[in-house]
């Protein structure tokens, strides 16, 4: 198939997204910061519980370059344990308040795949709703996020993360992704989604074979049109294939990034901001 032919693409498309009525635009590649409120995400150093820890990591990012800050309440790790839409909120709102008030200039995620908590995030004053799920695990998402006029990041992703390790069967993973990404996109802007980025799902129904075989590919994800996050730190997909563990595997993640921003991604979401931005930093000096 033609389309999946690209040669490496150096960032060269200026995007804007409209945020509650507000042009934001995307000239450069952005670095957005992981805040996860959570006890069990499988980065065992990135869990933050405690408001005063979700305090000072924010404030890190932002001083270290973050244009984006991400923050979540549920663990998306293989087989990580349901939680309501209560539960998740409560996690979160703290955080959120926090850098809603101190950072104004800061543009806010949220991740989550549940309605509720997006209308939420969303009524506090949250830029962007960021789903793993792609509109598959509530169908009443899409809504929410039309509604109030924000970007989504649509992910590709199979099943939920309690079962979608078992479902990474693939004849072709790069045809498959795409095309799967490419129904629920559609779903999307019929929804009323206007500013879609898209997100091949590194680490989601995916082993680490499968994840640097698309990784390979990343150019193709150029179709859609979009904005491309890519959101690779720390993960298994690195650690694995160097016989490591998460907490050794900033030097391969900032490795892919910098390969990532070759292939043209817009926004690296990491949990080292700094070492992100200092990657964007030289990789724009030394691009032609």
């Amino acid at each position: 198939m033609e389309f999946l032919r690209f040669e490496n693409t150096n960032f060269s498309r200026e995007w804007q997204l409209n945020t509650r009525g507000k042009l934001f635009t995307i000239s450069a590649p952005q670095v957005m910061g992981i805040v996860n409120c959570t006890p069990d995400s499988f980065y065992k150093s990135s869990r933050k519980s405690d408001l005063e820890d979700q305090r000072l990591l924010i404030d890190l990012h932002v001083k270290n370059g973050a244009t984006w800050l991400d923050i979540g309440g549920y663990s998306t790790r293989p087989g990580a344990e349901h939680i309501s839409e209560k539960d998740e909120i409560e996690r979160i709102k703290s955080a959120l308040a926090y850098a809603l008030e101190t950072y104004p200039e800061i543009k806010l995620s949220v991740d989550t795949f549940q309605a509720e908590v997006a209308n939420y995030v969303l009524e506090q004053g949250a830029h962007l709703i960021n789903d793993i799920s792609g509109g598959l695990i509530d169908s009443d998402l899409f809504s929410v996020v039309a509604a109030f006029q924000v970007p989504y990041v649509l992910m590709h992703m199979r099943g939920t993360p309690q079962n979608m390790s078992g479902l990474n069967h693939y004849e072709n993973i790069l045809r498959e992704t795409i095309y799967e990404l490419g129904i629920q996109k559609e779903k999307a802007i019929q929804a009323g989604i206007k500013d879609i980025i898209i997100d091949p799902g590194f680490g989601f129904a995916k082993n680490s074979e499968q994840n640097l075989e698309l990784f390979s590919k990343l150019e193709a994800f150029h179709l859609f049109d979009c904005p491309l996050l890519v959101g690779i730190s720390r993960k298994s997909m690195i650690y694995k294939t160097l016989g490591i563990g998460a907490e050794d595997s900033l030097n391969g993640t900032t490795v892919l990034n910098t390969l990532a921003l070759e292939k043209g991604a817009s926004i690296l979401r990491v949990h080292d901001v700094k070492e992100a931005v200092e990657a964007v930093n030289i990789w724009e000096k030394v691009r032609t």
